[in-house]
């Protein structure tokens, strides 16, 4: 009788809790299916440019993969799934638009008008919703993760933008993913550099002043390399900021 009764209250503790436990197991295992992303981008990203004609041709795969993230649950990612999931989403989705007008356009801003841009567009199907590029980047990345480099890896598909990589951001790579695209844009010249004892930066630290703790240098020095970072060093009390202009052409062959 003792045993019966032992059972049956370990049974009836199992049924009221096991499946939250079942699900938090889930949550911890859950991945998204990146096979198709990662074909396209290594078929069609190549040192930096996009080739959208390539893209165009093979829009049908991407559309897959669109539907691919639509089904899925973020809330059943981890944190780290869930910050690449929202990057994968705002490039994937920033592509579709591009080949929304493609080849009939030389900026991204050319899809816009004049009471809408094109990061305004309901255009994102996302968790039962259909949401916008803005609400990926603002209300989601920059607002949930509060993380500075999400800058350098999302790709508004223009050429000063921080270049669109050639393979697909992953949770279990994600820190390492990047860092390395921090660096890799940071220590690009044509992006930031010094002359004549001005720090010459791209516009990016002049629109999200608060995500960089509104120091541009002390941000720059965690990733610049070389020659670089020891001008910012020896400078770094004198140097005068400039920002660049950016430039919103197609960032295509």
């Amino acid at each position: 009788m003792k045993k019966s009764f032992l059972l049956s209250l370990m049974l009836s503790f199992f049924l009221s809790f096991g499946p939250i436990g079942l699900v938090s197991s889930s949550r911890s295992q859950a991945t998204v299916d990146n096979s198709i992303w990662t074909l396209l981008l290594k078929k069609y990203v190549k040192n930096s440019v996009v080739n959208y004609q390539g893209f165009k041709t093979d829009e049908e795969s991407l559309n897959q993969y669109l539907k691919v993230l639509e089904k899925i649950d973020p809330d059943t990612l981890t944190p780290n799934e869930q910050f690449a999931f929202y990057v994968n989403a705002y490039n994937a989705w920033t592509i579709k638009l591009i080949l929304s007008g493609y080849p009939g356009i030389k900026s991204i801003k050319d899809l816009g008008s004049l009471f809408k841009t094109p990061w305004k567009k309901k255009i994102c199907r996302i968790d039962g919703d259909i949401i916008t590029l803005d609400d990926i980047e603002h209300k989601i990345l920059r607002a949930r993760f509060k993380d500075p480099r999400v800058h350098f890896a999302i790709n508004c598909a223009s050429k000063s933008c921080p270049p669109l990589i050639s393979e697909p951001y992953r949770g279990k790579d994600l820190d390492k993913q990047l860092d390395n695209s921090a660096r890799s844009f940071i220590n690009n010249p044509l992006e930031n550099r010094i002359e004549s004892g001005t720090l010459y930066v791209s516009k990016i630290f002049k629109w999200f002043p608060e995500d960089f703790n509104n120091d541009v240098v002390g941000f720059l020095l965690k990733y610049a390399d070389g020659d670089f970072k020891k001008e910012l060093i020896a400078k770094k009390g004198t140097l005068k900021i400039k920002y660049l202009e950016y430039d919103w052409s197609l960032n295509n062959k």
